[in-house]
């Protein structure tokens, strides 16, 4: 399906989505983005009801592709070392599969509006409980050996989630995701 045979909708979130990354949330006006889908800017509230709306929807779309993915991890019997490589090859393959809207889960989510701020937040911690309870397991199976687990969790996250930054200036995401997994695999390995 091409852009211009993209329901409007679709067309006007696509557009969003590229606006919010370049220019970020606050600097993006509706007018802005009527423009670039090529529609007045009158006629695109019969299409969304605002540029919150627009957010909401791919910061949530993004955090239901990494729990999806995470969720689907933590239910494998795979020794927790497979986990842990496939929660981050997971987290690598959703970020690269939308590197615009990564961009905009990344750095525009503050934007939200309460309370779907705070059930942002809420997912993200969620989230980011999956990693610990891995690396938890790991170092009680004696696998890890990891003197603080907040800090390698926040550590690796922040760098995975900078993929979306500069990932097309390095490997596929194929080989990205595994190169990923292997070096951080390899930091917790006693």
């Amino acid at each position: 399906m091409t852009f211009a045979t993209k329901p409007r909708k679709e067309q006007i979130e696509h557009v969003a989505t590229d606006l919010f990354k370049n220019k970020g949330y606050a600097a993006t006006s509706m007018r802005d983005i009527a423009a670039a889908v090529g529609i007045e800017a009158a006629s695109i509230y019969s299409h969304i009801n605002s540029k919150a709306q627009i957010l909401t929807s791919i910061c949530f779309r993004m955090a239901r592709a990494f729990m999806s993915g995470i969720e689907e991890v933590m239910k494998t019997d795979a020794p927790v070392d497979k986990k842990f490589k496939m929660a981050v090859i997971s987290h690598v393959d959703v970020i690269t599969s939308d590197i615009a809207a990564s961009a905009v889960f990344w750095n525009e989510w503050r934007h939200l509006p309460e309370p779907l701020l705070s059930e942002f937040v809420a997912l993200q911690r969620k989230y980011e409980l999956y990693f610990r309870e891995l690396i938890e397991q790991g170092i009680e199976e004696e696998v890890f050996e990891v003197p603080n687990i907040s800090f390698v969790v926040m550590a690796m996250l922040s760098s995975l989630n900078g993929i979306q930054k500069w990932h097309s200036y390095t490997l596929p995401p194929e080989e990205l995701n595994s190169a990923f997994a292997n070096i951080f695999l390899k930091g917790l390995k006693k």
